[in-house]
């Protein structure tokens, strides 16, 4: 198994008489994307805080191990551990890219010849080096995004915290951050992602929990989550009457629409299920003009555990259709 990159035990924080995050346990492997979501105000910018040393843990909390290193005994070998995207931008909008990769990299220390060298480097990976010698405030809001990851890595951390990095970025932008993560876990990074976009998270994360009344109402992959809620179908479409009749009576206890002629079983998306449907009309003689799969998606978790407090519902469907003529 995968040593852990971040582990906290009973991670607590309150405000006042607001408890923000009451007992959290977090295990995050090296080398993978996890996720946490939650609705607005749930605590997931407060866990990347302490996580990254910026607030300290509230009283109660249990061990907290973040690349290696004790949160408590050792911030200063975490914070060399870690890098921090946060939801703001970094950049200074009054310097060109360039001289904000170059003071990140003061700030690190590196020698003026090791801070260029790191600085072009990722300048020319995150694609900006037609703009590296603009102002940073006539950059828009993907190419500050990139630079401000690119700032972020010029330590050369081995765990980067990423709070709701594509907030405000159009499809394109976000789709570019997304091929940025995977290529950074493809080189061994860990990724802390918080984010409010659903997709995302299924797109992105090895692991996910959901965060919700400061505690985690759920955690498992995509796929394991998405079990956990029930409304997972196969809808069959029939064009002959005939064909459909007999499609219910060798499919019993599937829901019909005799106006549409269609029949929907009770199904888990598995292949295993799917199978059972396929081989039960093959058995009697029977081809559907259309079928289709529908399983939960991130969504449905989300509104299930949450009730869907702050975070729209996208418009995409998560159904998947197949001929079967």
């Amino acid at each position: 198994m995968s040593t852990s990159a971040i582990a906290a035990t009973g991670l607590r924080k309150s405000y006042g008489d607001k408890v923000v995050l009451d007992g959290v346990d977090l295990v995050v492997p090296e080398g993978t994307v996890f996720s946490l979501l939650g609705p607005n105000g749930a605590g997931k910018t407060t866990a990347v805080k302490i996580l990254s040393t910026l607030v300290s843990p509230g009283a109660g909390s249990g061990p907290i191990s973040v690349g290696g290193h004790d949160l408590l005994t050792a911030p200063q070998s975490v914070r060399s551990a870690i890098g921090v995207t946060g939801q703001f931008s970094a950049v200074d909008g009054l310097i060109t890219g360039e001289e904000n990769m170059l003071l990140m990299a003061d700030l690190h220390h590196l020698s003026r010849r090791e801070g260029r060298r790191v600085a072009a480097e990722l300048l020319e990976r995150f694609d900006l080096v037609e703009a590296a010698k603009k102002p940073a405030s006539t950059y828009s809001g993907g190419m500050k995004r990139r630079l401000d990851i690119a700032m972020t890595l010029v330590g050369g951390p081995r765990i980067i915290f990423l709070d709701e990095p594509t907030t405000g970025l159009d499809p394109r932008s976000r789709h570019t951050m997304w091929q940025i993560i995977r290529r950074l876990v493809s080189d061994g990074v860990t990724v802390f992602l918080t984010t409010q976009y659903l997709e995302e998270a299924d797109e992105l994360a090895d692991r996910i929990a959901v965060l919700h009344g400061g505690r985690i109402a759920a955690e498992g992959t995509a796929e394991e989550l998405k079990r956990i809620v029930p409304g997972g179908h196969v809808r069959l479409r029939f064009t002959d009457p005939a064909a459909y009749r007999r499609a219910t009576a060798a499919l019993g206890g599937a829901a019909r629409d005799d106006e549409s002629l269609t029949l929907r079983v009770p199904s888990d998306g598995s292949q295993r299920e799917l199978r059972a449907v396929l081989d039960r009309l093959d058995g009697a003689g029977i081809e559907a003009d259309e079928l289709t799969v529908h399983t939960p998606d991130l969504d449905d978790v989300f509104f299930a555990l949450t009730g869907g407090v702050g975070v729209p519902r996208p418009t995409q469907s998560n159904d998947t259709k197949e001929s079967v003529r």
